[in-house]
């Protein structure tokens, strides 16, 4: 059985990549393969997250000569995340220990494009020591392709878990009116624009909700609660925090529509997450995106910060029961075809074993 040793964030980290770690944990994948966990990032203040990374370092190193794995996966994104990965890449580097680089990132402008010429050789560097970089989706291969060889990049897109029964609960009810956000509060994810959106919809849907469940900076979201107001849609808005566990399955189900006005993406878990719920879905057509959401078939994917289109598709899921039930299912179908866990680890599987995804 091969030994696979995966760096990762702590399984209460807030965002994607924990997301899509802790849903190996416990999966076919620790059958198939003897995986141990590094862990290397924590939520919380600067000592906590500096502790937790010197552990991380200590812990691998103990892991590369102790255990001595086949294969170092790490999971990795841009801007910190680089730079905190890179002691992980360098170690298993000088052990020759093969290495998977699955990226997580989502603004390369910043990370790469924008960079000064010295960032860029540092990046080019780095990334061509791994053996084989993990991208989202097709369009970011082709990104990736700008530092590394193509021939090293494979594609394995992130999964969802279906809820059948979410679906049919779902299909009984009467329409709630409830659209929801998930994820970080912040320019990234367009949530400035959703106040607009807010008082566009209410004009036609008074009793709308929107339910913006996650966390951002302090400053990100007294501006978008600031912004909130000024709109008048106080009234008409929820901010639960960041949700786990009960509290996220029970938003999921009860909300209508899931709403995500990104500006930049890889592929967002939280899309897939909510149409494994059977959710039609508005957001846009960044990143990987328009691979799971199709347009006009489970929801609707528009222009970044088109806070008209959005107000329109939204009103016209939540006012068309039959069109709405008609996106559920075919969010339940797109994951069920291609973007089931099963489905995602065959593909991890094969790269593990020296082919491709």
């Amino acid at each position: 059985m091969k030994r696979v040793c995966m760096v990762v964030p702590d399984r209460m980290v807030k965002g994607g990549i924990a997301a899509v770690v802790n849903g190996y944990r416990g999966s076919q994948l620790e059958k198939d393969y003897k995986i141990t966990y590094v862990e290397s990032y924590k939520d919380g203040n600067k000592i906590d997250k500096i502790l937790k990374g010197i552990c991380g370092y200590f812990h691998f190193a103990t892991v590369l000569l102790l255990k001595k794995p086949d294969i170092v996966h790490i999971h990795s994104s841009f801007g910190m995340s680089f730079y905190r990965k890179l002691p992980f890449i360098y170690m298993a580097s000088w052990r020759k220990v093969p290495i998977i680089n699955h990226i997580h990132g989502a603004d390369f402008d910043e990370f790469f494009i924008n960079a000064s010429e010295s960032k860029k050789e540092k990046i080019k560097k780095v990334y061509n020591k791994c053996d084989v970089l993990i991208a989202l989706s097709q369009e970011w291969r082709k990104r990736l392709s700008q530092i590394v060889p193509e021939e090293k990049i494979t594609i394995i897109e992130n999964y969802s878990v279906i809820r059948e029964n979410a679906l049919e609960e779902r299909m009984k009810r009467k329409c709630n009116n409830t659209v929801l956000f998930l994820g970080e509060l912040g320019k990234r994810k367009g949530c400035y624009d959703i106040p607009a959106v807010i008082e566009r919809v209410k004009r036609s849907i008074p009793n709308v909700k929107f339910v913006l469940a996650g966390a951002g900076s302090d400053n990100d979201e007294k501006a978008i609660r600031q912004l909130i107001e000024e709109k008048g849609v106080t009234a008409n808005t929820v901010f639960p925090g960041w949700v786990r566990g009960e509290t996220k399955d029970k938003l999921l189900r009860e909300a209508d529509v899931f709403f995500l006005p990104s500006y930049n993406e890889g592929m967002p878990m939280s899309v897939l997450d909510a149409m494994g719920y059977g959710l039609p879905v508005v957001s846009t057509n960044v990143g990987g995106i328009s691979k799971i959401v199709h347009d006009g078939e489970n929801g609707y994917c528009c222009e970044a910060g088109n806070t008209e289109i959005f107000a329109d598709r939204i009103i016209h899921l939540l006012s068309d029961d039959k069109w709405r039930y008609t996106a559920s299912i075919s969010s339940i179908e797109i994951v069920r075809k291609g973007y089931s866990l099963n489905a995602h680890l065959q593909r991890l599987e094969s790269v593990y074993e020296g082919g491709k995804s």
